[in-house]
């Protein structure tokens, strides 16, 4: 906000000291102070938003206002009152000192006073305290003793007004903070994981490191494609070359289809055989896909959620695909039939309901947040916003454990083996990822606790071997474990979390790596970082042993794109989403279909995109990402990708980058009648019969 659109101000200090006129320095300044929010504390700046201060620059602060009382004077606007705020502060600009300055900020005082009533506004000492918060004005005045003056930029005229209090010198960071401190990459680690052939075959060496270039790899991989073709070489090399094969078919970034949706889309997954798909939106809905040709998708069906409280936040797929559990902001998790001829309603399951009077009030204050199928399919485990996690029987129609351990919202949980339910991993924004065993429950406790976000948790995922488990947190990590680094329970009892962390808030201000404090206790095998966890809880996933080897760990993120990491945290491929994208449906139109919600700070006033969830096809290198995307970020998107061998297009039909409505009806193909796109359908349909999609 400039001088010019405020109005015209002056303040002096009662204790004997000299007046400052702030309107006379700041005139030419675009002053944005204005429109701060002061920390919650009072005391401090956000961390986020600001590097620390000092500890002594904050005593001195308080020492200087501790005896300093403020009268800001607020005249009336007048055409007079800004004229003569103009020649004052052209006075301040030619000062030779900081005494020309203050006779001209009293000069102005008197005529702002004669052009209107003043009003006076007394601050206290406390109320100074919380300005002090803001760092800027914290560095101002802390440097009070050190004398005051204006300083210009003397190279060029037409730059602001510089303004600086002495010649305060540069914040201090706290020592052990920063980029600096992030571990490594490549992690040392991971290269030994790659080698070990845990995750995917690895090629002879003297082979890899002459295979430097993309145009290299092509040839390698079509000498290797056309030796399976002849069948030359033993069983063994025979396997490894499609396993070759398969770790270089990482899908492009142009898609083959976007599906839209008139909501944003919160998850989609490929069942375990590949031969279904399903999305889930923010308007209460699932839609599921015959994906059995992976590049020929059919639309299935859709069910919707009766309670429905804000969003899908999570569905999971029973081992046989008859089932669908999926879970909102509330106590109910539905589970729907995926038969299309099967039309009954959803059955409603009470996922807090302990039975009797001891799970009587829960569901009133928690939510259900993640939701997965054991690997035989009897039960549910479910993690809440209230801090338990439950595993629901689905035979008995009731919660037979309840696990008591995490101090904040359960934002995922799942099985750490398929064929076996004992084992059950949790991740929370209380930062810890914690690992249950239901053999040796006794107690009610954990068999071990991972260590090393400093954030809250998003996403968990198993590798489904009972031994790697891979999380997504909000300090902008995804971390690999192993479970025989787990720390034991006894020692995470001595272990304060809220140590090592700044409780961000990953909804709204960008992460600030440069106050990045590395955990003490990190207990994690390798950390993986580029992409974002910003504006949602975005999800992680470890790549299928069949179409990937098992090679890569791939995740979401709020900048558009689906990033692929080789396990030694070095980038192997990044899906575009928001490239793919872009300006794919009509501004008009779109603000027309979005489902009434907003973005944060939103208002659609450009395209933007935030991949949430990716699934990679068990069985084909097909990746088919589930975004919040449009304008604003409004509606949702499901973007299909496949390998495209770098080309931009396929000489196939149909063609790519086709625009689908959520039934795969084109968007972009003409109507039978009149022509009319699918858009104009739609408004046309809506306007005459209230129908809404």
């Amino acid at each position: 906000m400039s001088a010019e659109d405020s109005e015209p101000i002056a303040s002096r200090t009662r204790a004997g000291g000299a007046a400052y006129g702030p309107s006379a320095v700041f005139d030419d300044v675009d002053d944005d102070d204005m429109d701060f929010e002061p920390a919650t504390d009072g005391t401090e700046a956000s961390s986020q938003d600001y590097e620390e201060i000092d500890s002594d620059s904050d005593d001195a602060a308080e020492d200087l206002v501790s005896n300093l009382e403020f009268e800001i004077q607020v005249a009336d606007d007048s055409e007079e009152g800004r004229e003569g705020g103009e020649d004052d502060a052209e006075e301040a600009e030619d000062a030779d000192d900081a005494d020309d300055a203050d006779d001209a900020t009293t000069e102005r005082g008197g005529q702002t006073g004669r052009q209107g009533a003043r009003r006076e506004l007394l601050l206290t000492r406390n109320e100074i305290l919380q300005l002090l918060g803001h760092a800027g004005l914290r560095q101002i005045f802390t440097q009070h003793g050190s004398g005051r003056g204006l300083g210009t930029d003397d190279d060029n005229e037409d730059s602001p007004v510089n303004v600086t209090y002495g010649s305060p010198p540069r914040p201090k960071r706290r020592r052990g903070t920063g980029r600096c401190m992030y571990p490594s990459i490549p992690s040392e680690a991971g290269k030994e994981l790659m080698q070990s052939g845990t995750f995917g075959t690895n090629d002879r060496p003297d082979v890899s490191e002459r295979l430097e270039s993309s145009l290299k790899r092509r040839k390698k991989m079509a000498y290797q494609t056309m030796m399976r073709e002849l069948g030359l070489g033993g069983p063994g090399r025979q396997r490894s070359s499609n396993k070759f094969i398969a770790q270089n078919m990482i899908p492009s970034s142009k898609a083959d289809k976007i599906i839209n949706y008139n909501a944003r889309c919160y998850s989609g997954q490929f069942s375990d055989d590949g031969n279904f798909f399903f999305s889930c939106a923010q308007d209460y809905t699932v839609r599921m896909y015959d994906t059995s040709n992976p590049y020929s998708w059919r639309y299935y069906k859709q069910v919707h959620h009766p309670y429905g409280q804000w969003t899908i936040t999570d569905a999971s797929l029973s081992p046989d695909n008859k089932f669908l559990a999926y879970s909102t902001i509330g106590h109910i998790v539905c589970l729907a039939a995926t038969d299309p001829s099967e039309e009954t309603q959803p059955y409603a399951l009470n996922i807090m309901d302990m039975g009797g009077r001891e799970g009587q009030g829960w569901h009133r204050f928690g939510g259900v947040w993640s939701v997965r199928f054991s690997g035989d399919g009897r039960e549910l485990v479910a993690g809440t916003s209230a801090g338990p996690v439950y595993v629901y029987d689905i035979e008995a129609r009731k919660s037979v454990l309840r696990l008591r351990g995490h101090t904040n919202d359960v934002n995922a949980v799942c099985f750490g083996d398929k064929s076996s339910p004992h084992i059950l991993y949790s991740g929370s924004d209380d930062t810890t990822l914690k690992v249950w065993d239901r053999r040796s429950m006794g107690d009610g406790r954990e068999a071990g606790v991972f260590m090393g976000h400093t954030e809250g948790i998003t996403y968990v995922d198993s590798k489904g071997d009972g031994r790697y488990i891979l999380s997504n947190g909000k300090d902008q990590t995804m971390k690999l474990w192993d479970l025989r680094r787990m720390m034991s329970r006894e020692k995470a009892d001595t272990i304060d979390p809220e140590e090592f962390t700044t409780n961000f808030d990953y909804r709204y201000p960008p992460y600030d790596e440069d106050s990045y404090r590395p955990h003490k206790h990190d207990c994690s095998l390798v950390t993986f970082r580029g992409h974002k966890v910003l504006k949602t809880l975005i999800r992680c996933h470890f790549s299928p042993p069949n179409s990937t080897d098992s090679r890569y760990v791939y995740t979401g993120s709020s900048d558009g794109s689906v990033y692929v990491y080789n396990l030694d945290a070095t980038i192997a491929g990044k899906i575009g989403v928001l490239d793919a994208t872009r300006n794919t449906r009509s501004r008009d139109e779109a603000a027309e279909d979005t489902y009434g919600y907003e973005f944060f700070g939103g208002g659609g006033g450009h395209w933007s995109t935030c991949v949430r969830d990716a699934s990679w096809h068990p069985s084909a290198p097909i990746i088919a990402a589930t975004s919040w995307n449009g304008w604003g970020s409004q509606q949702g998107t499901c973007t299909v990708h496949t390998w495209n061998d770098g080309m931009d297009d396929d000489e196939g039909e149909p063609s790519m980058g086709r625009t689908l409505n959520a039934q795969l009806d084109d968007m972009n193909a003409p109507a039978s009648t009149g022509g009319r796109s699918y858009f104009t359908r739609t408004r046309l349909r809506r306007a005459l019969f209230g129908d809404d999609d």
